[in-house]
């Protein structure tokens, strides 16, 4: 168990990790504190989505440590992940176009009704009744809980993901490329989420190519190029200019 004033709600430590002989991770090392909103960048193949992709429990690390709250953590599948509290919404496949948007939030966790025969019904009124209130607690305006998710826009498909994270109660929110093909209005919106997250209490890690969105609504950039950790300081200590310098 790690000790620290401030400890860290996720530390990475010396995290390697390879595919086919390339040394996709090269002992990578960073810490994720409570109720901050970090940017993560890099070009492709930087190896952002490699360390993400561990932390959601979608690969295993080849070596090295990853610790949540102090304590040391296996995260060996998704569900490992989400049951630490670490929630992930990717840019194309966090919803199904087909389900409505409240079976979309509770897909994985759908509530079941008792049942004298022991085979419980899905609890669809519970459903649609929690799913109201999420949204609203995300200032999310939709027209219903039955709708489909493939008649949202892309922006409202993101909210719906993230106040799905937060009704569940996660305590880490990873989202990958949130704003790519949003409008500019939609691009807002999802700024929007992400400075708000402090305010419920949870940690947003924003993973981005557009510096400008990043620096719009994260408190520390972390910079990876080659596997590496290149540059980690707050927003108000770095600039444009010197990512761009590092990557």
């Amino acid at each position: 168990m790690m000790n620290s004033q401030e400890q860290p709600i996720i530390s990475v430590r010396n995290v390697h990790k390879w595919y086919s002989g390339v040394h996709a991770l090269r002992g990578v090392s960073v810490d994720f504190r409570a109720n901050e909103a970090v940017g993560l960048v890099g070009d492709n193949g930087a190896g952002k989505s490699t360390l993400i992709s561990i932390l959601a429990g979608l690969h295993a690390k080849d070596e090295g440590e990853i610790y949540v709250e102090g304590k040391l953590a296996a995260i060996d599948n998704p569900r490992d992940a989400m049951n630490l509290g670490i929630e992930t919404i990717y840019q194309y496949n966090s919803m199904v176009p087909n389900m409505s948007i409240a079976r979309n939030m509770f897909i994985g966790r759908e509530p079941l009704k008792a049942s004298f025969m022991g085979v419980g019904l899905l609890d669809e009124a519970r459903m649609r009744t929690e799913s109201v209130a999420a949204i609203a607690n995300v200032d999310l305006h939709l027209r219903s809980p039955d709708a489909l998710v493939g008649e949202l826009s892309g922006g409202q498909r993101q909210g719906v993901a993230i106040a799905r994270a937060m009704h569940f109660k996660s305590k880490v929110m990873i989202l990958d490329e949130p704003t790519n093909h949003l409008s500019v209005k939609e691009t807002a919106k999802v700024i929007g989420f992400v400075q708000s997250l402090k305010a419920q209490n949870v940690t947003g890690i924003f993973i981005s190519h557009n510096l400008h969105h990043v620096f719009a609504c994260c408190e520390r950039i972390v910079a990876m190029a080659m596997g590496e950790i290149v540059l980690d300081k707050p927003i108000a200590e770095t600039s444009i200019e010197e990512i761009l310098q590092v990557l």
